[in-house]
């Protein structure tokens, strides 16, 4: 655990010299700045964050994961020159640069609604919402870009990769999902649509935070039909399990990955 520890503190230090981590809470600080001036109403600036966090957190996560990994190729071998276990060197590396970024997003988004104020509880509850659903995207995807990394030894092609797997999940799956209602709308869907949203962490995100928000009219086809199938809290408990399981899953497969890459 020691070694974990100190791994994740030289990592968080190597990205915060780099300044990227900065860069990315000023960029949400002053983009929600930017919302509650044009805005005003705290209500209206969550809803607008909302995609927001779905499209870009997703893809600075994974990318910067990706970059970092394949940058630090020679401080990953120096360490396993030592003698330090293969896991702790690869959660030190993960907890490190998720903990910068989740930082950097929790910071970015929630200082100004600290200073701008919120109205009522709920839009509190909803602001709370949208930081940990922001954090867990964070980790989710910088945990799939290392396993990119580690599984595609070449730079160009494991960041072409990476880019990949983000268009997929946020732009072209919910495509194939209204496509494939749109094939067999004379068939009951909700399960297998129901299905469909578990498999996508992205689309597991907005249902979670759209159903706090209570913005239906927003969710799509995925999200209504996630909320009128389980309704209020069941759905948000699901959800969220779900969420968790994919937190899980991409760590514990870069993990066995890098457990057996030869450097």
């Amino acid at each position: 655990m020691t070694a974990v520890v100190r791994i994740s503190l030289s990592s968080l230090q190597n990205v915060m010299r780099s300044r990227w981590a900065i860069v990315y809470a000023l960029f949400f600080f002053i983009l929600t700045q930017g919302l509650f001036h044009v805005m005003g109403q705290s209500a209206k600036v969550i809803l607008s964050l909302v995609n927001i966090t779905l499209f870009l957190v997703p893809l600075i996560s994974a990318v910067f994961a990706t970059m970092y990994f394949y940058n630090s190729r020679e401080f990953v071998e120096l360490l396993l020159t030592q003698p330090l276990r293969r896991v702790s060197v690869f959660i030190g590396l993960f907890a490190g640069l998720t903990l910068s970024l989740a930082t950097g997003f929790i910071v970015g988004v929630g200082l100004p609604f600290i200073i701008n104020g919120i109205s009522s509880a709920h839009q509190l509850a909803s602001v709370v919402t949208l930081l940990i659903t922001g954090t867990a995207l964070t980790w989710i995807f910088v945990a799939l870009g290392f396993v990119v990394s580690v599984v595609i030894p070449d730079k160009g092609k494991g960041l072409g990769v990476t880019l990949l797997v983000w268009l997929v999940l946020a732009l072209v799956y919910d495509g194939l999902i209204l496509a494939g209602v749109h094939a067999f709308g004379d068939y009951p869907l909700e399960k297998p649509v129901l299905a469909a949203v578990m498999a996508n962490p992205i689309d597991l995100a907005r249902v979670l935070l759209l159903t706090q928000i209570d913005a239906a009219a927003l969710m799509g086809y995925t999200g209504a039909v996630f909320r009128r199938f389980f309704g209020g809290e069941l759905g948000l408990i699901i959800s969220g399990a779900s969420l968790i399981t994919w937190s899980t899953l991409p760590v514990l497969l870069g993990l066995w990955r890098f457990r057996r890459r030869d450097f």
